[in-house]
């Protein structure tokens, strides 16, 4: 996995590409997502549009962010979902968790209405 950061206003845009599987993977992203926190930035966007895969360790990985955020007074939203990807979040009702968009636009525009 590969992780891209692009400040849009307050929320942090973290453009991810490649497979979420857990591993090494899992200790980059926490790292990432807690020097966020403590930079201030709490509002995060993944853009998913280049992400193949997600496995169940990467989920996991995806939800323990959610709940770091959400600790912290932030927020996760998930953007550029392909089909493959938005199928495994219903089926395993995670997208009941995260709020999905299908674009970076949208996403954006709704961390601005309270």
């Amino acid at each position: 996995m590969n992780i891209k950061q692009n400040l849009q206003g307050e929320v942090m845009v973290l453009q991810l590409s490649g497979k979420i599987m857990g591993g090494p993977d899992h200790e980059k992203f926490q790292s990432e997502i807690k020097t966020l926190v403590s930079q201030g930035y709490v509002d995060i966007l993944l853009d998913m549009g280049k992400v193949s895969w997600v496995n169940s360790t990467g989920l996991g990985i995806l939800v323990s962010a959610f709940h770091t955020l959400k600790k912290n007074g932030g927020t996760l939203k998930i953007c550029n979902v392909s089909d493959r990807i938005d199928n495994i979040l219903n089926v395993t009702q995670l997208k009941l968790v995260f709020e999905t968009f299908n674009d970076c636009e949208e996403a954006l525009a709704s961390f601005e209405t309270p």
